[in-house]
């Protein structure tokens, strides 16, 4: 029982020591995170990220089966399935996590976060680069999908339950379904967890149109 409460430890000890970056993202941006303790043994996106680096290692090399069991063995772990060819930044935290699912040619910037739900997936059973490139420092709503052999450019914002198909350029805003690219003021989106809380395009344009009909009817 020693010997195995020291592997452990041993184990979780080499990952705060070559995964740090991934545990200090943990660490910037999640209030409830209050220690280093608590997010490398109770965060199950942290562990999801640290498994499929493993498994990436080993699909890199051309090991058969093993990054796949491993990728499988993280899911059944964590609830996230992150394919072992994608391409994964540093400094990736994935909130909650369960059921966001990365598939295998995406490619995901440093610095993102990922809400519960997400999914970075393909749109049918075209070859090669099938999925979306995330550029650095992006967020990711709850329920949102990002689908196919598109780009989504660095300090972008992508709301809860977005669909989103085209690209997406830096520095914007996107919600709806499909998704809507808007910018807030012509200015980098604001960076705070709060991803309920942005603009609709299409909700402004048919209140803008409410009001003005409005003004006609008092007019007339």
């Amino acid at each position: 029982m020693i010997v195995l409460v020291y592997g452990v430890l041993g184990f979780w000890l080499v990952m705060l020591v070559f995964f740090y970056k991934d545990v200090k993202g943990v660490r910037e941006r999640d209030p409830a995170a209050t220690n280093t303790f608590e997010v490398l043994f109770l965060y199950a996106g942290l562990h999801a990220v640290v498994l499929h680096r493993i498994a990436h290692k080993f699909w890199v090399w051309g090991v058969p089966l093993l990054p796949r069991a491993l990728s499988q063995f993280a899911r059944f772990l964590t609830g996230i399935e992150i394919h072992p060819g994608a391409t994964i930044g540093r400094g990736l935290f994935i909130d909650h996590g369960m059921g966001v699912v990365i598939g295998e040619t995406a490619v995901v910037g440093d610095n993102v976060l990922l809400y519960q739900g997400v999914t970075l997936g393909g749109t049918g059973k075209e070859t090669g680069k099938r999925h979306p490139t995330l550029g650095d420092n992006i967020v990711v709503g709850a329920g949102a999908k990002i689908l196919g052999n598109i780009e989504v450019g660095s300090h972008s914002y992508i709301g809860a339950n977005a669909v989103v198909l085209r690209s997406v350029p830096p520095n914007a805003t996107v919600v709806g379904v499909p998704g809507h690219v808007t910018k807030q003021d012509g200015d980098k989106i604001d960076r705070k967890l709060a991803h309920a809380q942005i603009l609709d395009p299409v909700n402004q344009d048919i209140e803008a149109i409410v009001r003005r009909l409005d003004e006609l009817e008092k007019r007339m």
